[in-house]
């Protein structure tokens, strides 16, 4: 890690993510046609954005810069491959099996699947013997998370905590930072097990929202957990939920991943397959 990037996580800790991260949240939801034209227009060239693959590719057609954010893709941008597929566009950061009941955070960092996943003991027990991975979405991504394998929600798990940025600079300096952040704990039943798919906040991640609740960040400082009374079943590749802003998604199952040779850091695309699971 360079002096600067130990620099840029280390001038995180003072400051007051929560009241940053909400106003950010007010910039992205302004109408003003004038004020969020000239956001969405910069954060395109900023970025380098395709908007090709858009549904909507007029960047002055979205009502606010949350709306461009979390905008659709086209039917065919984003075929759903074989396997264990990814939830997002993004950076695989890590992945593996579970070792000790610990998931890699970056190198030299380790965290528990107790931690990661609010405290519950049993819970993490269940997902010993399997396997994680960590898509880190950056700003030019598409920002809506999708279903890596078929599962029904059998319950949600809220979990307050700081807004550290998730880059590659705050992952290797900060410990335990995706058990530190802000989390929604999606726990689904699937035909290969209990699949947990967490979204992470971060910093000026104004809020995140699923498609059977809305919006659920953020909320009151204490762990919510909520248990499902009516199935939400959701197929392979269907949508999820979405980050109003950047984030990070990490996935662990019970069943072992056999998972394709990526390098560490390798550009993935929702839906494409990262390996493979017993039947």
């Amino acid at each position: 890690m360079t002096l600067t990037q130990k620099a840029f996580a280390l001038m995180q800790y003072p400051l007051p993510h929560h009241a940053i991260s909400r106003l950010a949240g007010l910039l992205a939801e302004c109408r003003s046609p004038g004020l969020k034209n000239a956001l969405i227009r910069a954060f395109i060239r900023r970025f380098k954005v395709d908007m090709s693959q858009a549904q909507e590719p007029d960047y002055r057609a979205y009502s606010t810069f949350n709306d461009f954010f979390t905008r659709a893709l086209t039917s065919d941008a984003r075929p759903v491959g074989e396997g264990f597929i990814s939830p997002a566009d993004g950076t695989l950061s890590q992945f593996g099996r579970m070792a000790a009941g610990e998931l890699v955070q970056a190198k030299g960092h380790r965290f528990s699947t107790r931690a990661l996943l609010g405290g519950d003991a049993a819970l993490a027990e269940t997902f010993a013997g399997g396997s994680f991975a960590t898509v880190y979405l950056s700003p030019r991504d598409y920002h809506r998370v999708h279903m890596p394998i078929a599962g029904t929600l059998r319950e949600t798990i809220y979990v307050p905590g700081r807004l550290f940025s998730v880059n590659q600079a705050t992952a290797g300096h900060v410990p335990g930072l995706f058990a530190r952040n802000e989390r929604l704990v999606c726990i689904f039943d699937t035909a290969n097990g209990p699949l947990a798919v967490v979204l992470v906040g971060a910093m000026i991640v104004a809020a995140i929202e699923t498609v059977w609740a809305g919006q659920i960040t953020p909320l009151a400082g204490t762990p919510q957990r909520t248990r499902m009374d009516e199935h939400v079943t959701l197929e392979k590749g269907a949508e999820l939920g979405r980050f109003k802003l950047g984030s990070t998604v990490v996935m662990c199952t019970a069943d072992p991943v056999s998972f394709c040779d990526f390098p560490l850091g390798a550009k993935v695309q929702m839906g494409q397959g990262l390996g493979h699971m017993n039947a």
